[in-house]
């Protein structure tokens, strides 16, 4: 099983100097063959493999004016290139963005060593080739084979090393599906997640209730003169403010989905089109700040990892729309938080409902048992249990 451990580090100046010259490396690469492959397509009608721009990179190093490229690891300006044309297949196989040239100041910036690199936890240095031993952070150990180092550096200048790790323990056995260990989770805006159990665990909103802290900060930024100290100190305090969003709702995303993968054996949720869904210019801010599509990836891996299942229903599946005596509401629009079944008189929580249809449906996927809609034995859903260890997770939890 291969996991990522990303530690704090701490670089002396000698080391920061030697890691922007390698960042910068890097970009510089990736810009020069993706120009190149380009250049070649355009004139040629031929596309430049790796091996061909390795090798046009071996002898850009030897010119004169390319001297300071011999300060950093090939091996990661080489890494530089397989980033480029990872990119590059990216687009033409899954249809992603169109790979783009990097500006000095766009946000990921990182390089990636896969030889030559080491970790002591006993003297907390990680080893880094061209760079020497850094200072990390240590906060957990691990066991297995080293299999690379990412070090990244953040807008507000700290730098992280993403260490990723064979284990060399195989996955879990999945556990057996049951219906009383099932839960469905419907997602949405005014609640982050509600379960199929009637738990709803709200949205913290923690985007919106800096908003207007965020909009004075970018004022402040607007305002000062293009390559200016202050104007840099500003564009400081904005990263910084945007860092704390982000570092509160990743929290937030990981004690929700340790909740809900511990307490229970098979999740089911919708396969959403949350790209699709950014088009609605009303609702993309909330969408993004809500961060559904971070929310299935973590809930994804975590499964693996203890052996759960996820089980995905379509995306066009009518779960908030269906009542349990088999009636569907059309006319059901996103602003009816509530509806009443002309057909049995039910009133129905509209997420409540998508939840435990979400539920049924998932299991009617794999062909079990499950009671139809509209018999006798409609199904129940259980309540969840462990509430004081959901307490101590610090989640707005609404029962």
């Amino acid at each position: 099983m291969l996991k990522d451990y990303k530690y704090r580090i701490y670089p002396d100046r000698e080391q920061q100097v030697l890691i922007n010259k390698s960042i910068g490396c890097c970009r510089y690469i990736y810009n020069w063959a993706l120009a190149r492959r380009k250049n070649v397509y355009e004139t040629e009608k031929r596309t430049l493999s790796v091996t061909e721009l390795s090798r046009e990179l071996t002898y850009l190093k030897k010119e004169p004016e390319y001297e300071w490229l011999n300060e950093v690891s090939s091996e990661i300006l080489q890494q530089a290139i397989r980033n480029m044309d990872s990119a590059y297949n990216h687009f033409f196989k899954h249809g992603y963005g169109f790979p783009k040239f990097k500006s000095k100041h766009y946000s990921g910036k990182s390089f990636k060593n896969i030889n030559g690199t080491g970790i002591d936890f006993d003297k907390k240095r990680i080893k880094v080739l061209k760079i020497g031993k850094i200072k990390f952070a240590l906060d957990r150990k691990f066991e297995g084979i080293l299999k690379s180092i990412v070090i990244s550096q953040t807008p507000t200048n700290k730098y992280y090393a993403s260490v990723l790790v064979d284990d060399g323990k195989p996955l879990p056995e999945k556990a057996k599906i049951e219906e009383n260990s099932t839960v469905g989770i419907d997602v949405g805006i005014k609640d982050f997640a509600t379960l199929s159990s009637g738990t709803k665990i709200s949205n913290p909103k923690y985007y919106e209730n800096d908003e207007k802290r965020i909009k004075v900060l970018h004022r402040r930024v607007s305002r000062k003169q293009k390559g200016s100290n202050r104007r840099m100190m500003a564009v400081f305090m904005l990263a910084k403010r945007y860092e704390k969003i982000a570092n509160k709702r990743k929290d937030f995303l990981h004690k929700a989905v340790k909740m809900i993968v511990s307490e229970n054996q098979t999740v089911v949720i919708e396969d959403l089109n949350v790209e699709g869904m950014l088009q609605n210019h009303n609702l993309a801010k909330s969408i993004q700040s809500v961060s559904w599509s971070e929310f299935f990836r973590i809930l994804n891996y975590k499964c693996e990892w203890h052996g759960k299942n996820l089980i995905r229903i379509g995306r066009f599946e009518p779960s908030s729309k269906l009542c349990t005596c088999g009636f569907k509401h059309d006319g059901l629009k996103l602003s009816d938080r509530q509806w009443q079944c002309p057909a049995c008189g039910t009133v129905h929580d509209r997420d409540i409902l998508a939840a435990n249809n979400i539920k049924r449906f998932g299991l009617q996927k794999l062909n079990l048992k499950t009671p139809a809609i509209g018999g006798k034995g409609d199904v129940e859903f259980p309540a969840l249990v462990g509430a004081k260890k959901r307490q101590n997770m610090n989640l707005r939890i609404v029962a």
